[in-house]
Formats: C-alpha cells, sequence, structure tokens
C-alpha cells in the first residue's frame, strides 16, 4: 500500500529566505525521528517521508508518501505541529491551514473492484494495483476520512474474496438421517387449513390459534429446557432503533436496504395536517405524497436485530466481575427486515417473532456459555422435535466487514448456523436447507462499540436468535400436520390444537 500526498501549508505572513535552512532541520528530524515513533523495526521503510519541499512567500509545498505506517496524511498532521510551533515563535506567523493540491492511494487487489465511494474522484485497476485519486480537503484529514476509505475498500476486497455463505460453511455435526412422511410446502397447507392469512404488509402473516400454539409450545420449550436452566433473565428491549445505536453496534455500516425506517411527523397540530385529513375524508384515498413533506428525516428504523438495542443498557458502565457472566432474553416484540425478493412463506418473511439470547462475561465465560446452548440446542433437536439436521461454522458477513474474522487468529469468535432438511425442496445432497437457529459469539464487538468495560480484564458477548417461524417451518416440513407423526414429547406439551375458526 502507498500513499502520496502533495500539501501547500499555509502561514499568516511571508517566510524568510533563512526559514529554509531550519525548515531542512525539522523535515530531516520528521524522516528519521517523528515519523517513526510507534512504527515497528522492521517497518521503518513503510513509514512516512517527505520525499519534496520547496518554501515560496507564506506556503510550504510537501510530498509526503508512505506505506501502511504513519500514512502520509497521519505523517502531515505531526508535522504541522512542530513546524507552526518552530517557525511561528521564531517568525512571529501562524499557521492558517493547508490545501491539498494531490491525494492519491495504490492498494494491492487480487481482482478488480467496483469503486463508486464518496471522496473519490478517478479510480483505476492494473496489474494487481488499484489507484485512488482523492478529493479530499483538510477538515476530512482532521477527521481521518483517507484512512476510513482505506478500510471501505479493505471490506470491499475481503467481500469479493470472501464469496457466498456456501464457500465458507464447514460442517460440525450432523443428526442420523430421519423417515419423511410429508413432502410438501408447509405454508402452503397452513393457509390451505386457514391458520395463517397474509397481513397487510408484504412478507407479513396473521397467525390462527393452531399455529400460535405451536409457537407457543416451541416458547415452553425454549423456557424449560434453555433459559431456566441456565438461569436467563427476561428483558425488553425496544423496537425502534436510533441511528446513534447502529453506529455502535456496526450495523449502520450496511443495513440500509434491509431495514425498514421510522420518520415521526414534522409536528402534531392538527392544522398542518388539516389538508391531508380533508384530502383522504373527500377521495378516500391516503395521499402519500402528501404525507411526505410533513414528515421529518428518518430517525432510526424497526428492530433489525434484537440485541444491539439492549446494550445502551450498560452503556459507558463498568461491570463488576462477580456478577459475571450476565444472561439475559428478550421476547417482546417483532423485527423487521425488507426481504425484497428473497421472501417465501413463512420462513423468509419481512415481519418475524424472535426470542433473542444474549450473555456477556470474560471470553472464557462467553466460549463456555455458547457450549452449554449448543449442548440445549441438541437436546431439543434431536429428543424433543426429533428433526434432521446439522451444525456448521460461518463467519458472518458483519464480522468479516469489521475485520473481525478469528480476531486475532481466535477461532472462537464466529457464528453456528442449525440447518434443517425441508424434503418439499428437492434431495438431501442437492436441495437447500433451512438455517433455522443460529449461535455467535461476537468476541468483544458489542462492548467495545458500547464502551462497556469488565472490572477486570476482557469483556465478550454472544447472542442467538430463536426465531419461531423458522423453527415451525423445520418442524413442519419434516413432520407435517398429523399429530400422529408428530414426536410423543412434543405432543404432550403441546395438549390439543383449537378450532374457533368455521369458515364457510
Amino acid at each position: 500500500m502507498e500513499f502520496d500526498l502533495k500539501v501547500h501549508l499555509k502561514f499568516s505572513d511571508n517566510l524568510p529566505e533563512e526559514a529554509q535552512s531550519e525548515l531542512n532541520t525539522l523535515i530531516n528530524d520528521a524522516n528519521n525521528r517523528l515519523f517513526l515513533k510507534g512504527v515497528p523495526e522492521d517497518s521503518t521503510r513503510e513509514a512516512g517521508k517527505i520525499i519534496e519541499w520547496h518554501l515560496h512567500a507564506n506556503e510550504i509545498y510537501l510530498r509526503i508518501v508512505s506505506g501502511r505506517y504513519t500514512r502520509s496524511h497521519d505523517a502531515l498532521i505531526r508535522f504541522k505541529k512542530v513546524v507552526a510551533k518552530a517557525l511561528g515563535s521564531k517568525y512571529h506567523v501562524g499557521l492558517r491551514g493547508y490545501d491539498v493540491e494531490d491525494f492519491i492511494i495504490r492498494m494491492e487487489a487480487e481482482q478488480p473492484v467496483q469503486v463508486k465511494v464518496p471522496f473519490i474522484s478517478e479510480s483505476f485497476y492494473e496489474g494487481s494495483v488499484l489507484t485512488l485519486k482523492l478529493n479530499v480537503k483538510e477538515q476530512d484529514i482532521e477527521r481521518k476520512i483517507p484512512d476510513r476509505i482505506v478500510n471501505l475498500i479493505e471490506d470491499k476486497i475481503r467481500q469479493e474474496l470472501y464469496g457466498t455463505k456456501a464457500e465458507n460453511w464447514e460442517l460440525m455435526w450432523e443428526s442420523s438421517e430421519k423417515e419423511m412422511n410429508f413432502s410438501e410446502d408447509p405454508t402452503e397447507i397452513l393457509i390451505k387449513l386457514h391458520w395463517i392469512k397474509h397481513g397487510g404488509n408484504r412478507g407479513q402473516w396473521i397467525y390462527g390459534p393452531q399455529i400460535t400454539k405451536i409457537f407457543r409450545t416451541f416458547e415452553c420449550i425454549v423456557v424449560n429446557e434453555i433459559l431456566d436452566k441456565l438461569h436467563y433473565h427476561e428483558m425488553i428491549f425496544p423496537k425502534l432503533v436510533p441511528w446513534e445505536v447502529w453506529q455502535r453496534s456496526g450495523h449502520a455500516k450496511g443495513i440500509y436496504p434491509e431495514i425498514y425506517y421510522v420518520c415521526t411527523p414534522k409536528t402534531r397540530d392538527v392544522e398542518f395536517w388539516e389538508d391531508v385529513i380533508d384530502y383522504y375524508k373527500i377521495t378516500q384515498e391516503i395521499p402519500v405524497n402528501l404525507i411526505k413533506e410533513k414528515i421529518g428525516s428518518p430517525i432510526g428504523g424497526m428492530c433489525y436485530a434484537q440485541c444491539p438495542s439492549f446494550y445502551p443498557f450498560m452503556q459507558g458502565e463498568t461491570l463488576s466481575n462477580d456478577s459475571l457472566p450476565i444472561r439475559v432474553f428478550d421476547r417482546s416484540g417483532t423485527s423487521h427486515r425488507y426481504e425484497s425478493g428473497g421472501i417465501h412463506g413463512i420462513e423468509r418473511v419481512d415481519e418475524f417473532h424472535r426470542i433473542e439470547i444474549v450473555w456477556i462475561g470474560t471470553p472464557e465465560q462467553v466460549v463456555e456459555e455458547s457450549k452449554l446452548l449448543q449442548r440445549c440446542y441438541k437436546h431439543i433437536f434431536n429428543v424433543t422435535l426429533d428433526l434432521e439436521w446439522r451444525m456448521a461454522w460461518v463467519t458472518p458477513w458483519f464480522m468479516a466487514q469489521e475485520g473481525m474474522i478469528g480476531l486475532a487468529g481466535d477461532i472462537r469468535v464466529g457464528t453456528i448456523d442449525y440447518e434443517a432438511y425441508m424434503p418439499y425442496r428437492g434431495n438431501r445432497k442437492s436441495s437447500e436447507w433451512l438455517e433455522f437457529q443460529n449461535l455467535s459469539v461476537n468476541g468483544d464487538k458489542y462492548p467495545k462499540g458500547f464502551n462497556i468495560k469488565a472490572q477486570k480484564g476482557e469483556l465478550w458477548s454472544g447472542c442467538s436468535g430463536i426465531g419461531l417461524q423458522r423453527w415451525a417451518s423445520a418442524f413442519l416440513a419434516q413432520k407435517g400436520f398429523d399429530p400422529e407423526n408428530w414426536p410423543k414429547k412434543f405432543v404432550k406439551l403441546i395438549d390439543n390444537l383449537p378450532d374457533i375458526f368455521k369458515f364457510l
């Protein structure tokens, strides 16, 4: 990687010729000492260096090149403080700022990358090198914009190499094959039986008493077999998530195509809304375009992933070690994701119901809790529900995106996906299995993002989302709708299904 920066330092008055000698001394010291601070001994050639300079009137022109260490823009910030103090006190001039003439960044890339990024005026790819021409000003450099651009481009390069989930999928465990007595799409049967009906919104269902009782039975299983057994405590997490939470959780880097946005009215004044009200009364139509003019900018969105909105409860706090691990869960409301063209049945929806399990502790405690949960899930899926399923280790893209693959070589950080065979999709070998459960060890991602500390040592967290629709899809796809084919333990728990609607 190479940074090549040309910049003009601007002073309040002209600098005399004798300043040349002092400036030469300052530059030599910067190249040989100042820019090498914090640079590993074997990487000094990567450190920033002023390779061209000249003084004219009230300007000092500098060309600073670097590799990854003391990058050119960081070297500039270090040098301007030194030169402002040295020349200012001697020649009674003040540094008024600087103008960026040119800023080029060259990065290695194994394949071409599409670059359509703010602050980049031009880019091209040649010989495994991606060249970026930045359009930045002083305030952008002071705000570390070049570093964020580099991080973003590196993310895009990693994303290209990361590929699809299947390419990074590693089987951990699989159950034995089960005899399947059902091969239809469960959603189609649910509709025929009047157990579900489409809601008013896309990807939304109204769940009748029968399927709701199945959901509640799943909840009872989770409470009895996991939450009570492992001493989890219920909380209520907000379901409207403001931007600040997503900034701290890291989701703000890429959730925009998938969230349901929330806006507030500009005012509650009835007169302000009178034209909207009158229009509807006359036309019986909602004047959406008129409403757009009367609502503010999005303040955030509906719950996308349940756990981020929990962390502000501890933001900025220090947790005593004797309170760790902390175990909590939330089941208080719906989650919402705009699934675009990917919606299907009840397993891929825009509005879904989930129990979110969250735990926080030392790295050792968080990893041990993950193992306990894995054992609980294995018992439920093998014994209580008698499913054909498997576990796979994956690294979710949000971790790859934030450089968390392996987390300094620690393979404990990542996600386990639980997948169920869906007979209606085809044979076991070639068909797509349903991811119906996950379990993640997130490392220090959330504690760091929300500035949460332990009294002593590192603080990690984990989470596991239990999607009731996904569990129902997996169960009904394999077991069908005849309770005679359901596991006896599950039948005993559910007792009987209510049948209260008689449609003519």
